[in-house]
């Protein structure tokens, strides 16, 4: 059983949202597969929580894309497919790179310095073994950083469809990565989007970034059923 607390602190999050990041680790950790149901009596059990809590939750992550709910038939993971990962990195290219643009011209001391200690984690965590137990503090350091790229552009609309995006594909790289190795391009593209970033160059850092999530987009299609066709 994994117990929540039923009574946070004022300034703390509550059970929901507490909820909410289990449910969603969950999901993109793989323990919850995509396209299994989830049956509620079990999660109440897992969590310890009630019943309104845990419907919460559920209706949140189904807005973020993570769960899908059919009448009667209640709640699943979301499915993957070549189609819906073809979307997903379609809008990123134009999303984070208008996130990214707006972040650089906007960014203060305080997004340089997080943007340094962002890079600087991910850079020793790249250059170290990534498979295995330790691709999940990979994860963590490569979501950070991408999150903190973008989370100066002063429009918390764009950056919390950023934040979704970056959720939702992050189950297509995770299931790239359980059969295949890391990319090893993958680091030195980092280091160019950060140099260019903290340099405010902004052209040359979003046009790096697009083409930097086009390829890796590319790769994970190659693992998907259909995605070799290109429909």
């Amino acid at each position: 059983m994994t117990t929540l607390t039923d009574t946070p602190s004022p300034s703390g999050p509550t059970l929901s949202t507490t909820l909410v990041e289990a449910l969603r680790g969950s999901i993109l950790g793989g323990t919850l597969l995509p396209g299994s149901k989830l049956r509620l009596d079990e999660l109440r059990e897992q969590y310890d929580v009630s019943l309104s809590p845990l419907r919460e939750a559920l209706t949140r992550l189904v807005s973020d894309g993570l769960i899908v709910t059919n009448d009667k038939k209640g709640y699943r993971v979301a499915p993957v497919s070549a189609d819906d990962f073809r979307e997903v990195t379609a809008l990123r290219m134009n999303l984070e790179v208008m996130a990214l643009g707006e972040s650089i011209r906007r960014g203060d001391e305080h997004w340089e310095d997080a943007l340094v200690a962002a890079y600087h984690r991910l850079s020793r965590l790249e250059a170290a073994d990534r498979s295995g137990d330790k691709l999940p503090a990979w994860e963590k350091a490569h979501r950070t950083f991408h999150i903190t790229l973008f989370s100066a552009c002063g429009m918390p609309l764009l950056l919390r469809f950023c934040n979704t995006l970056h959720d939702l594909s992050d189950r297509y790289r995770r299931l790239f990565l359980a059969s295949n190795s890391p990319d090893r391009n993958v680091p030195a593209e980092h280091e160019a989007i950060y140099q260019a970033a903290l340099g405010r160059n902004a052209e040359r850092a979003c046009d790096i970034l697009r083409q930097h999530l086009s390829r890796t987009g590319t790769n994970l299609l190659s693992v998907l059923p259909g995605g070799e066709t290109g429909r």
